[in-house]
């Protein structure tokens, strides 16, 4: 890239961070940051329904067995491990939205019986933050003069709590629906593509292809929500899932021997 292209480049980019930052702009985002985003269970989901799968099909080719048993194997890891992996995040988000509900109640508590000591804890909050003398406590008595503002402060700044946390059972939904139609696509082969290819090698080479790319295109939608670049966050994922069905390979083929 030359100095010209780079000047092109660095104005649009100047332009665009612009545009994001006009009143109207801030104040969309802003109001729309309150909608809570299912991106993390979907991912979350997806990457390890298709891990699990992979690997339970590398295994299986590794040990060298039927057809017949990765259907088994891999129908039953998508339904026990996606409920598994549902539960575990369906308690997880409702521990933190019974956490904040909790102190929610205990600040309430401490707003109704002991307002000074809670200013006290506003504007000592604020004084490290950088303020001080006259904006100081214009600071605290606007805050502290709105009670929900007062404790859903307090919620943020003294226990470090989000306000808007997931709802738990679309966060289990989320995780299961993700795990199971991803989880699937190792095998696609095995079951759609079955009728038209019954070749275990050649099944096993599609298996390995498509998801495969869908590692990649997992880590893709997952630089949405890591500060990671598209094609970094793809290969780390693809990366990832090729080893892992590379390890169940070598474990399978070892097992295999094994026994024989």
């Amino acid at each position: 890239m030359n100095q010209t292209e780079g000047d092109h480049q660095y104005a649009r980019t100047m332009d665009e961070l612009q545009r994001a930052h006009t009143p109207v702009a801030v104040f969309q985002r802003l109001t729309n940051n309150n909608d809570r985003s299912y991106l993390r269970d979907f991912v979350y989901g997806a990457i390890d329904g298709c891990v699990t799968t992979f690997a339970v099909v590398s295994g299986v080719m590794g040990a060298q067995l039927s057809q017949r048993v990765i259907l088994i194997l891999g129908l039953a890891n998508l339904l026990a491990d996606g409920f598994s992996m549902a539960v575990g995040n369906y308690l997880g988000t409702k521990i933190e939205l019974q956490r904040l509900l909790r102190a929610r109640k205990i600040e309430e508590q401490h707003v109704e019986k002991i307002p000074a000591g809670e200013q006290e804890e506003i504007r000592q909050i604020f004084q490290q933050k950088g303020f001080e003398g006259e904006l100081l406590e214009r600071i605290v008595n606007v805050i502290t003069g709105n009670r929900r503002l007062w404790i859903d402060t307090m919620l943020r700044e003294e226990w470090g709590l989000s306000l808007n946390p997931s709802v738990p059972f679309k966060a289990a939904w989320v995780t299961f629906g993700a795990f199971c139609i991803v989880g699937f696509v190792p095998l696609i082969p095995y079951t759609i593509l079955s009728v038209f290819i019954d070749d275990a090698v050649t099944q096993f080479g599609i298996a390995c292809g498509i998801t495969l790319l869908t590692f990649f295109g997992i880590g893709t939608l997952k630089s949405k929500v890591v500060e990671m670049s598209w094609w970094k966050a793809g290969l780390e994922t693809f990366l990832i899932g090729g080893i892992a069905a590379g390890l169940s390979y070598v474990v399978g083929l070892l097992l295999n021997h094994m026994a024989a």
